[in-house]
């Protein structure tokens, strides 16, 4: 049978559940009358005796516990309540791993290795505090009992800035400026070195001297394109149709792997005298509390570019010449969360965007995922092993050099490939061209925000996991989401690495009287609720002392 007809037989089979559940008799219904004939509670032991040994079967195939038989183990019905709410957790926690690994995303699965691959085992958390005196070294590191990727963060030349502030840009040179870069970015090196902002990050530094001077910080925060952006013209040239130009075949192409900043130099000078250019990023959110840009790939028509951005994070900068200059396109494919990271991890900005993504959009095609826009112009199946890798590897095998340098190798006759589509879908007309122009340019102005904390923040979670909590669960759910957005930010974590939202919402609909019921509402457990489990049951005692309204 197809998988239309078994899910159809199946909602059929619930639906019918559903209504035979409804239909049970309630108080007040007659019930308790034909409850008194022996017959009628002899027939309704035997229907409840089968529902429960289905309702067992089924709990065991899933893997959970399923006792509901056992007259020894269960003493009433509210513990077979509690079975059942566990199970049925347990249950659609599986299926929405199963529906994300549908759609290609696997939450069990690690980090993708390449074959032989041993990532070293070392020492990390709280890395990113400074220690003071003889013992102060002592005091940066705890143990977390994990294999893990050495964390690049420990050698980045500026600390990575968790605080709870807006996001300041980190440029200070502005190339290719109509507007000039307001003083307080040029002077920003200045700022940086006031004695008192030295054990901070560059960001917060800059936030206590503008609370110092009194800047305007909308200025602060404002996009340093805004203006270029705002007044860029479309040239002729990019609203008129060409010839696309096949792409070399990969085996020809050079490619070229970029991790000193000699070679990086070498690289904005070539980009600059071309016309466009294909871009790419890889990206890390897991063991980070922001995300890291582990890699950027460039792509030519002649050339492939590799960059390790982990190395050249600090002088990434440069590329501003090329990336700013409106003369020259960059392409992107799906390009939100990219310009995003773009100027949260090396202040670079792009003027004179296209996006492939806004393109196939446009142009209504079936799907508008790269992979589809490889198969549907260039006949070529994407390569899905690494889709999963940890880029923070290194030294980078070269499986994943070559899985990474085919995401920008074919862009560029992708990218003329779409715009003659656009011409021809509109009668050779530019308006729709155009369009794709002016959303591009739209994703180019989009600024990056840091996520910061409120005392509201726990509210919002609530809404989209769409829970009812009384007050004590509520205030667990606070207190919870407070600990793991600060623990967070100081072991520079993903909140989901620290505490995944199932879990929090678990404990707080619990709420455990010992730490060992902390423990049993996490599976697999967190190292830093392992870790940090009697201040956790402190915070659930805190909420449980809170009146209790439904």
């Amino acid at each position: 049978p197809s998988l239309f007809s078994l899910l159809q037989y199946g909602l059929g089979t619930v639906v019918s559940a559903t209504k035979a559940s409804a239909g049970l008799p309630q108080a007040g219904d007659e019930y308790d009358f034909y409850r008194s004939f022996t017959g009628f509670q002899d027939f309704c032991e035997s229907q409840g005796d089968n529902l429960l040994r289905c309702m067992s079967q089924i709990m065991k195939h899933h893997g959970c516990r399923s006792h509901m038989m056992n007259q020894n183990t269960l003493t009433g019905q509210e513990d077979r309540f509690d079975l059942m709410v566990d199970s049925n957790d347990a249950i659609l926690e599986r299926v929405g791993i199963l529906l994300d690994e549908a759609d290609g995303v696997n939450r069990t699965q690690g980090p993708v290795m390449p074959a032989g691959f041993q990532p070293p085992k070392i020492v990390v958390s709280s890395w990113n505090r400074k220690g003071s005196g003889s013992g102060g070294r002592s005091e940066m590191f705890r143990l977390l009992h994990a294999k893990n990727v050495a964390r690049p963060q420990l050698k980045f030349k500026e600390k990575v800035d968790n605080s709870n502030t807006p996001f300041i840009p980190k440029i200070f040179i502005k190339p290719n400026a109509v507007k000039p870069l307001p003083s307080y970015f040029t002077n920003k090196q200045m700022h940086k070195e006031k004695p008192e902002d030295l054990d901070v990050p560059a960001a917060l530094a800059d936030f206590i001297h503008q609370q110092r001077t009194q800047e305007n910080v909308v200025d602060m925060c404002a996009h340093p394109y805004q203006y270029e952006l705002d007044h860029l013209m479309i040239p002729e040239s990019l609203l008129s149709k060409s010839e696309p130009q096949l792409y070399k075949p990969v085996a020809e192409t050079k490619c070229s792997f970029i991790t000193t900043l000699e070679e990086l130099a070498a690289l904005n000078e070539k980009l600059c005298q071309l016309s466009e250019f294909a871009v790419d990023l890889e990206h890390h959110s897991y063991r980070s509390f922001l995300g890291i840009t582990c890699l950027m790939q460039i792509s030519t028509r002649e050339e492939d570019f590799i960059i390790d951005t982990l190395e050249l994070r600090s002088e990434m900068y440069i590329l501003n010449e090329a990336f700013t200059d409106p003369a020259i396109v960059k392409v992107f494919h799906g390009a939100d969360s990219d310009i995003e990271w773009l100027q949260r991890d090396f202040g670079l900005y792009v003027v004179r965007l296209f996006d492939t993504h806004q393109a196939s959009r446009a142009l209504n095609l079936a799907r508008h995922s790269l992979d589809h826009l490889l198969t549907h112009f260039c006949n070529v199946a994407s390569d899905k092993r690494y889709q999963l890798a940890d880029w923070r590897i290194r030294p980078l095998p070269e499986e994943m050099v070559q899985y990474a340098r085919a995401d920008t190798h074919y862009l560029l006759y992708i990218y003329d490939c779409v715009r003659a589509q656009l011409l021809d879908f509109n009668h050779g007309q530019p308006g729709l061209l155009k369009s794709v122009w002016d959303r591009s340019r739209d994703i180019s102005l989009k600024k990056y925000m840091k996520p910061i904390f409120t005392e509201e923040s726990y509210l919002e979670l609530q809404r989209k996991q769409k829970k009812s909590f009384n007050t004590q669960q509520l205030a667990a759910f606070r207190l919870l989401f407070a600990w793991r957005d600060k623990l967070a930010r100081q072991e520079d974590e993903s909140t989901g690495y620290v505490l995944p939202t199932h879990m929090m919402i678990k404990i707080s609909e619990e709420l455990p009287k010992e730490p060992q019921g902390i423990i049993a509402c996490c599976n697999p457990v967190p190292p830093l609720v392992r870790q940090q489990v009697n201040e956790l049951h402190l915070l659930v005692q805190q909420a449980r002392e809170m009146p209790l309204l439904k």
